[in-house]
């Protein structure tokens, strides 16, 4: 159960291949998961790391040995997997490890139409079932269909977003050896734009730079690209392809807040007076933006177990979190990275304006970016920041410390995982966001990570 209980997290299960997950592992999860959902199929799916597939072989063999029919969907990106468990109806898990180095793996589940599974929601079971039953075999009975979706998942986006009558444009897109490099050509094909790809080839080494677009320096070489071919955008995706980050046509990052905000009026004008869900660290300007067009805007804590939970409640049309990912309810309300950029690729095909104009009336304030400081204490760190803004702003404390001025706000919240307090801080004026960041970090301590 120790080794168990170090893999499965909050949302997924993620460790180190194979000192920490390995096929017998993995194969007590199959035959768990069976177990604990009562599923009578599966459908799986895995990214391009080297030990993906065998980690999906042992766990289909796990599955079928309790009686449970699998279809295997081969190589895909994590929403692709959720397609196939919206359009077939069955339970889901793909094999990876996101945007963490090559040594990791891992497994996202979710029930029938995409549901995720947590540690509430039926993850700690898993967990302690499968510790049962690490080195017990049985005799798998249960069928095994290969199933390539690919296609139906890019008609899917296709019918949800349609890009066939925009103006021709020239994408450069940086795939960082992922899965995007599998997807991204299914879903661009026969559409008027010209693509330039970074990194397509499926290498779960990552020998370019990190599939992880939420750092700068992984980004460097789509913004150079970008700029030296006169593209109109670039698009970067991280290992599993469920996040995109998007780069306008002078170099320059877009934040995600812009991004939620842009998406948002999308899907407004498609159905109005919906709900559209932001986590806590969005900017202000996401709010303003849904309410000016009718919408009704719903604040949720970070982490996508809440927007899930948060759409499924209100029946909300979208949601955005700041870290790129976003989700949306005629995607049975999973995150699509795709979809997102299906969404840029839209507005601005749709007129003759250059996206660094297009997302600017969606960019109103200065944000800081997340800053992590190392400290030792936590709970101390957050009482002195309380007491030196005592009297100055609204507090609240839905995650970690809000703290909103009259044209201000920041938000210092724990990681659940490291000894990290994660400032994000914003405001209407740079100089103004620049003091408030800089006032909150002298007191915190800070100790740079």
């Amino acid at each position: 159960m120790g080794d168990l209980a170090k893999i499965f997290k909050a949302y997924d299960v993620r460790g180190v291949v194979p000192d920490e997950l390995d096929e017998p592992t993995a194969e007590a999860v199959g035959a768990a998961f069976v177990e604990v959902t009562g599923a009578e199929s599966v459908v799986v799916a895995y990214d391009m790391r080297e030990s993906s597939g065998p980690l999906a072989d042992a766990f289909i063999r796990g599955a079928r040995s309790r009686r449970a029919d699998v279809v295997h969907a081969g190589l895909g990106s994590t929403d692709l997997l959720y397609y196939a468990s919206g359009s077939l109806g069955l339970p889901g898990v793909m094999f990876t490890a996101s945007h963490n180095p090559a040594r990791y793996n891992g497994m996202k589940m979710c029930r029938s139409g995409a549901v995720p599974i947590g540690g509430d929601t039926g993850l700690a079971e898993i967990r302690d079932r499968a510790a049962e039953l690490v080195g017990v075999t049985a005799t798998p009975t249960g069928s095994l269909i290969e199933k390539d979706l690919l296609s139906g998942y890019a008609h899917h986006l296709r019918t949800l977003v349609d890009l066939a009558a925009i103006r021709p444009l020239k994408v450069v897109v940086d795939a960082g050896n992922g899965m995007g490099g599998h997807t991204v050509p299914a879903v661009f094909d026969g559409l008027p734009l010209e693509l330039v790809p970074l990194y397509f080839e499926l290498d779960g080494n990552f020998p370019n730079h990190e599939a992880n677009p939420l750092e700068p320096q992984n980004l460097v070489d789509l913004q150079r690209a970008v700029v030296e071919s006169g593209a109109d955008l670039g698009l970067a995706f991280d290992g599993d392809a469920d996040r995109c980050w998007v780069i306008d046509e002078r170099g320059e990052s877009v934040s995600p807040s812009v991004i939620t905000a842009l998406v948002a009026v999308r899907e407004l004008a498609k159905y109005p007076g919906a709900t559209v869900i932001h986590n806590l660290i969005t900017s202000l300007g996401v709010p303003e933006i849904v309410r000016e067009n009718g919408g009704v805007p719903v604040r949720t804590r970070v982490g996508h177990s809440f927007i899930k939970a948060e759409m499924a409640r209100t029946g909300a049309v979208f949601g955005g979190e700041h870290s790129a990912h976003y989700y949306f309810r005629d995607f049975w309300f999973a995150d699509s990275g795709m979809l997102a950029a299906m969404h840029v690729l839209a507005a601005l095909g749709g007129q003759e304006r250059p996206l660094s104009e297009v997302v600017a009336a969606y960019s109103r304030y200065h944000a800081s970016g997340e800053i992590n400081s190392a400290v030792s204490d936590q709970g101390a760190a957050l009482r002195r920041v309380r007491e030196a803004f005592a009297g100055r702003g609204e507090f609240d404390e839905l995650d970690g410390l809000t703290v909103t001025g009259p044209d201000w706000w920041f938000n210092l919240r724990a990681s659940n995982t490291e000894p990290l307090l994660r400032l994000n801080a914003e405001a209407a004026d740079e100089s103004k966001m620049t003091a408030i960041k800089e006032e909150v970090l002298a007191i915190v301590g800070r100790v740079s990570v």
